[in-house]
Parts: C-alpha cells; sequence; structure tokens
C-alpha cells in the first residue's frame, strides 16, 4: 500500500507571539526547524495554534505564511475548524490554490450538535472544496463526540479522507477502520497512546510534543510505521512524560512555555483568555524535558 500523503510525525504547530501580535520571524525559524528535523507535516492553526483568538485575516495569513515558509519542503495542512459552519466554508474557500495540501477541522464545540448536525456539517464544508479534508474529534474540548458511525457515514464523501482522533480510545480504531474503509485515515491526536494507534494501523500522529522533540517524533513514527515497534518505543517511553506533562494546563499553555526554555520561541506569550504557565506547573514541564534528554 502507498504511503499516505498524511502521515507520520506532524506537528500541530504553536504561533510564536511577541507582546500580543503573530510574530512571523519566530514562525519562519519553527517551520525550518521542522523541515532540518524531518517532521512530516505541519497542522497550521489548530487548537494549539491558538486558532480560536486568532481572528479570520490572521487565520489565513498565518496558514499562507507557513506555507511560503516550508517552500514546498513540507507539507502543509491548514486549521480551518469553527463551531459555525458558515465560518469554516469561508475559512476553507479563503485557502483554495494557498498551497495546504489539505484542510483540518475540528467537531463544532460549545453548541452540542447531533451526529446528523455534524455529519450536515462536514457535508458542507466537504461539498464547498475539493481540498482534502481530515475529522478532528476531541470531544475533551468540543463537548461533543464524533461517534464512529458518523465516521463511516462521511468516509463515503471522496474528499473527506481522515480522522484526528484525540480520544485516546484505541478501541475505536479498529472500528473506525471496519466502518470507513482501510484507506481512511486515522491519525492519532493523543501523544500518550500515538505510538499504541499506530501499532494498530495507525498512520500516524498529529502531535503537541512534536513542538518541542521534533527529530524524536520523527524517529518514532517512522521506526513504527516500518513495524520496529521495539525500537520506537525506546523514544517513546523517553518521551511520555512530556505526552503527559504538555497538557498539565490547557493546550497550548505548557508547550509554548517549553518552546520558550527550549529557545525555539523568545516569548511564551498567549493571547487571553489563555495565560502563560503557572509558576506551580513549571517545574513538571522543566522535569519531563530532562527526562526527555532535551535540557
Amino acid at each position: 500500500m502507498a504511503t499516505p500523503l498524511f502521515h507520520g510525525s506532524i506537528v500541530a504547530l504553536v504561533t510564536p507571539m511577541t507582546h500580543d501580535e503573530v510574530n512571523y520571524e519566530e514562525l519562519k525559524k519553527l517551520v525550518e526547524y521542522h523541515v532540518q528535523a524531518g517532521t512530516h507535516g505541519i497542522v497550521s492553526v489548530g487548537t494549539t495554534g491558538e486558532s480560536t483568538t486568532l481572528s479570520i485575516d490572521e487565520n489565513v495569513k498565518v496558514i499562507k505564511k507557513t506555507v511560503e515558509f516550508a517552500d514546498g519542503r513540507i507539507p502543509v495542512i491548514a486549521g480551518t475548524g469553527s463551531n459555525a459552519t458558515s465560518e469554516a466554508i469561508i475559512l476553507t474557500k479563503l485557502l483554495t490554490n494557498s498551497g495546504v495540501v489539505g484542510c483540518l477541522s475540528v467537531v463544532p464545540y460549545y453548541n452540542k450538535p447531533t451526529q446528523e448536525g455534524m455529519y450536515l456539517h462536514y457535508k458542507a464544508i466537504a461539498e464547498s472544496t475539493d481540498l482534502p479534508q481530515i475529522l478532528y474529534n476531541v470531544p475533551g474540548r468540543t463537548g461533543s463526540d464524533l461517534k464512529p458511525e458518523t465516521i463511516g457515514r462521511l468516509a463515503e464523501i471522496p474528499n473527506i479522507v481522515g480522522v484526528k482522533e484525540a480520544t485516546g480510545d484505541l478501541t475505536r480504531l479498529p472500528l473506525i477502520k471496519q466502518l470507513a474503509g482501510e484507506d481512511f485515515i486515522f491519525l492519532s491526536g493523543d501523544d500518550a497512546t500515538g505510538l499504541e494507534s499506530m501499532k494498530l494501523g495507525g498512520q500516524g500522529v498529529i502531535s503537541v510534543t512534536n513542538n518541542v522533540a521534533a527529530a524524536d517524533m520523527a524517529k518514532m513514527c517512522e521506526l513504527a510505521l516500518a513495524g520496529k515497534f521495539d525500537e520506537a518505543e525506546v523514544i517513546n517511553q523517553r518521551l511520555m512524560a512530556l505526552h503527559h506533562d504538555l497538557f498539565i494546563e490547557a493546550n497550548p499553555i505548557p508547550v509554548k512555555w517549553a518552546a520558550y526554555k527550549l529557545g525555539l520561541i523568545s516569548e511564551p506569550n498567549l493571547r487571553l483568555p489563555l495565560t502563560t504557565l503557572s509558576e506551580g506547573a513549571q517545574p513538571a514541564v522543566l522535569a519531563a524535558l530532562q527526562k526527555a534528554g532535551l535540557i
């Protein structure tokens, strides 16, 4: 079977900020870091990229700049989700012919649609574009769970090609594969269980840890996809504290602080209502970076 376009270690990239403004020079450096580290793809302006506090214009500019900086060396996936179907369609259309290879669209948050509502939401988005669409299920943040049965229905729409599953529930993977077909791409959205998902046939991880351990995550995924699970496990265990403690406060609070500590960004700033990592949580993240051998 050919390697799918969406595979391996895909970084859910942070959006660097100086004070309250996007720092595009630092964004360029981050993209270069991932190119050099062998990261297999970038999600630009997903949850980790603070999509909910960037304006539509900023969303589009950050994504287009990421494509520009990548310069064809690494595929860029645009975060285009919204809890309003019309807004998600607008974002998607604004990125037509932008150079992105696809879109990652989160389950509508806060308003808690039914399964039929979610189906119709994604169907409308997919029908508005030729860009490949990846569903993104993260009920811990959205308040709604996109069920495997609904994913199976959506997989019948030609340009809905995969799902990012951030539940950490590995029992869902074989069921989704059964309902959606073996060619439907399964990407873990949970770093702690990402390797286990690849053992079960998943194609990779859309990763927060990758922001600070890019080369390790790329190597781990490459080993796993080659069936070298024992070697992949050695790397994964070294990163396990990061997989957990980068979520000690709401993402992307800890990972921005970690990136700052490693000198990847100059400030750990986020836009309100998110605030920088609390002093009480900093020792755990620092210890996780040390366990990973990054400092």
